[in-house]
């Protein structure tokens, strides 16, 4: 039986502001930075959970000092008393009342609920032998309900829906096994899309990924039309038009603002626009998204939890769902938002290309 019996965190920061790595509309000199969590363990082999959450530098530490403050929680815990009631860990971990009155389920809070859970899901995925999406594939639909943090959400997702949704493609869950193994998930890069290259760099960047065999590229927008022309002119100039090109405002602008700026940018018929605005704006993205259809809008790399997630779905607001894994509750959140948009029919595309997401959204 393993029992927690330390947390150790670590303020981790990179300084990708001096070469204008991960530069958009909204953070003009991110240093991609980590709240990081080790939760030690008496196991014999020195097995450990390792979490994270994500953050962009200045306030790391206040990301660090929350991480401290919950996970000193499990301490003293055995791994087997949280797996046996995984919703119930998650209720626990979030009902504080005097931790949850700094929330509640946002900000912080949630930020360093992401690292924690983050963690114990890792320690119980080493435990058993397995990366953490086998652990998840292999669990019954029983066991997954069984995690999710219904609260909330039951007016969009019942239980028992879940467990429908969860039935009908449980016997086939090895063939798409199988092809992950195989194939694994085709994906998009924004190495070339960050708003603070040069010309020349942009153009090295997009060869690269060509020559490695990308299909899919996202390039940020927002700061100011004719350069987002310009650039986007460039960027398809070098893809051509068989390739996927996607669009990012990390949320710019207003409705009348982002509606404008898009029919301006169609003519590069861009798959999605990601973040046209305020992530807390359920409506507004609604009405981007009539606007400028064809157009699809995706979001929720801020959307700090399932109730968001829930009402964006309800007013048919996006096209494409954006899982965070370290701005939602982690892997118990997750699953709630990834039930609901099977439910909804919703194409589910993670936010990653931080510090630990692109590791974490590939299990998820």
């Amino acid at each position: 039986m393993v029992t927690v019996t330390g947390a150790k965190v670590l303020d981790i920061r990179f300084p990708t502001s001096r070469t204008l790595d991960g530069s958009d509309a909204m953070n003009l000199d991110p240093d991609y930075s980590a709240a990081y969590l080790i939760l030690e363990t008496d196991s014999a082999d020195g097995i450990a959970g390792h979490g994270l959450t994500f953050t962009i530098g200045r306030g790391n530490e206040l990301c660090c000092a929350a991480v401290e403050l919950l996970a000193a929680k499990l301490v003293g815990k055995t791994l087997e008393s949280i797996t046996s009631d995984l919703s119930g860990f998650w209720y626990s971990l979030m009902g504080d009342s005097q931790i949850r009155w700094l929330g509640p389920e946002k900000g912080i809070v949630q930020l360093a609920a992401a690292a924690v859970v983050n963690a114990v899901w890792d320690l119980y995925a080493k435990t058993e032998g397995k990366p953490l999406w086998k652990l998840l594939s292999d669990m019954t639909p029983e066991r997954i309900v069984a995690a999710v943090p219904f609260r909330y959400i039951t007016d969009a997702l019942t239980p028992n829906e879940a467990l429908e949704i969860l039935h009908s493609c449980y016997r086939s869950r090895h063939i798409r096994e199988a092809g992950i193994l195989q194939d694994g998930y085709p994906a998009y890069t924004t190495s070339a899309g960050w708003l603070g290259y040069s010309d020349e760099k942009i153009k090295m960047l997009v060869h690269e990924a060509l020559d490695t065999g990308w299909m899919h590229f996202k390039m940020k927008v927002g700061r100011d039309l004719a350069d987002d022309i310009r650039r986007a002119e460039l960027i398809r100039g070098e893809i051509g038009w068989e390739r996927t090109l996607m669009m990012d405002a990390n949320q710019v602008w207003d409705v009348g603002g982002a509606v404008g700026w898009m029919k301006e940018l169609a003519r590069f018929k861009p798959l999605w626009i990601e973040e046209p605005t305020s992530p807390d704006d359920i409506l507004g993205h609604a009405a981007i998204r009539k606007a400028i259809s064809p157009i699809g809008v995706a979001t929720g790399e801020h959307c700090h939890n399932r109730v968001m997630f829930k009402q964006l779905l309800q007013a048919g607001a996006i096209d494409f769902c954006q899982i965070d894994s370290c701005r939602l509750g982690d892997v118990n959140e997750v699953l709630a938002v990834l039930l609901m948009a099977a439910k909804f029919g919703m194409r589910v595309c993670p936010h990653a290309g931080g510090v630990g997401l692109c590791e974490h959204v590939q299990h998820l």
